[in-house]
Parts: C-alpha cells; sequence; structure tokens
C-alpha cells in the first residue's frame, strides 16, 4: 500500500523555546539524519550538547552569538531572511562538544547532525567559502548555494540550499540515492526545509520508488519539512510563489552519486558540478 502523506511531511508548529519543526531517527525510523528548526526572539539562547554526531548550526536569517568549547564567534550571520539570496554562515561542530547560541535579533536557525566517529575542529563556514551555481534552463533553472559539498572536510553532513523561480521545476530530472552501491549510488537519508514567497503559496513534492511502494505527492508550504526516505523527489514551484528548501542528506559514506528517474534521463541538462576548493 503507497506510503500516506503525513508520514513525509511535517508541519511547522512554534513551540514557546521557538522550535518550529524537528526530526530525529527515531521519529522516521531511518539511522542518521536529525534535524530541527527553530525562531529565537533577542536574547532567547539554546544550550545543546553534539554527543556522538556531527552538527551544523545553519543560520538561515538573523545574527546570534556562538559559544563552542574555547571558540567563540561573536556575531554570525549576515542575511536577514534567506530571500536576499546571500550565501548563510554556518557553525560545523565535531562529536563531543557542548555548545550555546545566542540570538541578537529575531534568528532563524537550522541544525543538523548525523553520527560521527572522528574528532574535528571547530570550524566557520562563511559566504564566502560556499560555491554558487545555476543550474538546469529554462523551466527547470534554479539557483544554488553549496553550504558544505561532498568535496568539503566534514565527517558525514552534506548541505545546500537552493532557489527555485515561480514555475519552474527543482531536483530534476528526477533522481534517487536510496541504495550504497559506490560508485553508481550512495544511500543518502534527506530533509526539505521549505521556505516559501508570498508566505500564502506551497510547492508541490513528490516522492517515488520505481515500483511505486512508495508514491506520495505532497503541498509544502513556508516553514514545512519533507522528508526523503527513499526514492525519486521532484519539485515543483507553483506559479508567482518562489520557493527555497534547505537539503540536508547523510549516510554511510559523504558521497552524493544518484541514479536519474529512466524516464526522464533525456531531459538531463546539467552536469554533476565541480565544487572542490
Amino acid at each position: 500500500m503507497p506510503m500516506r502523506d503525513q508520514s513525509l511531511i511535517y508541519r511547522q508548529r512554534r513551540a514557546e523555546n521557538g522550535l518550529l519543526v524537528a526530526i530525529s531517527p527515531a521519529d522516521v525510523g531511518w539511522s542518521y539524519l536529525h534535524f530541527q528548526v527553530y525562531r529565537l526572539a533577542a536574547g532567547q539562547r539554546i544550550d545543546g550538547d553534539t554527543a556522538n554526531r556531527e552538527t551544523a548550526l545553519v543560520v538561515l536569517g538573523g545574527h546570534c552569538r556562538v559559544q563552542a568549547g574555547d571558540r567563540r564567534f561573536d556575531r554570525v550571520g549576515d542575511r536577514e531572511t534567506v530571500w536576499t539570496k546571500q550565501p548563510p554562515h554556518t557553525v560545523l561542530l565535531p562529536p563531543g562538544q557542548h555548545y550555546t547560541v545566542e540570538a541578537l535579533d529575531t534568528l532563524h536557525l537550522a541544525i543538523a547532525a548525523a553520527p560521527a566517529s572522528q574528532a574535528g575542529e571547530v570550524r566557520l563556514i562563511s559566504p564566502r567559502d560556499i560555491v554558487a551555481e545555476e543550474r538546469g534552463a529554462g523551466q527547470t533553472y534554479r539557483y544554488i548555494h553549496h553550504i558544505l559539498p561532498p568535496s568539503a572536510p566534514a565527517s558525514r553532513l552534506i548541505l545546500v540550499e537552493v532557489y527555485t523561480p515561480g514555475g519552474n521545476w527543482s531536483s530534476f530530472p528526477p533522481h534517487k540515492h536510496d541504495t550504497e552501491d559506490p560508485p553508481r549510488e550512495s544511500y543518502l537519508e534527506e530533509t526539505y526545509y521549505y521556505q516559501i514567497t508570498p508566505r500564502a503559496g506551497f510547492a508541490v513534492q513528490r516522492v517515488y520508488t520505481p515500483d511505486r511502494s512508495l508514491d506520495v505527492t505532497m503541498a509544502p508550504g513556508d516553514g514545512d519539512l519533507v522528508i526523503v526516505p527513499r526514492g525519486y523527489h521532484p519539485v515543483a514551484a507553483t506559479p508567482g510563489h518562489d520557493c527555497y528548501y534547505l537539503n540536508v542528506m547523510a549516510g554511510p559514506s559523504r558521497a552524493w552519486n544518484f541514479q536519474v528517474d529512466p524516464d526522464y534521463q533525456h531531459l538531463m541538462n546539467w552536469q554533476k558540478p565541480d565544487v572542490a576548493r
């Protein structure tokens, strides 16, 4: 029986502590990926511990102070919202690290994490470190920031944000990465965190497997989260409403190897980018 819509989409709900949406492996039945989003008022704090996980603090909008071990960053963030289309600031934390985030003004913060065994250093990823890409053409054109690509130093996480103009398609042609068969394909769990402008709009996302044992079509709105446990997963931005999403991926190996749906292979109009530093 096809999986229900509700099992793949998490609607934004704001809690008193500023939490908007959150998932963990225990919630969704996969192995690697944790994801949370907060919106904090000036002066609000998050105290956390990375435990056994590599953790990324992605400043989607606003400014914050970050203390992680003996590293302190007094002002992290350089855009008011995602719609300035400037690359974001991100703080990457290794396992076994206590951290504090304090909002300096209204702060929109994503926290992504995945289990990692190797130690590392606290690292600030600034806008100048991020590779931008224009991908596709015509109705499949979109604009991309490679925040933490496979070529960048990290243990598990891959981070990318994508801007899709209203009426265009994204994550297209449909592709999948649900089988660990290197170098042909990688197993990567993935989340899509959406922002839509104007906010009353929505995107359309389909997640489906070749045998259609999973075949779900959803309409995520501003602030909603979609999980992709397996299968192809194209996105459409409805006309008149631009679509943003933050993608987070993690799996047993840190490589973005994918297979395109054979029915759409002839529409492939871009090459996997070279984002080496």
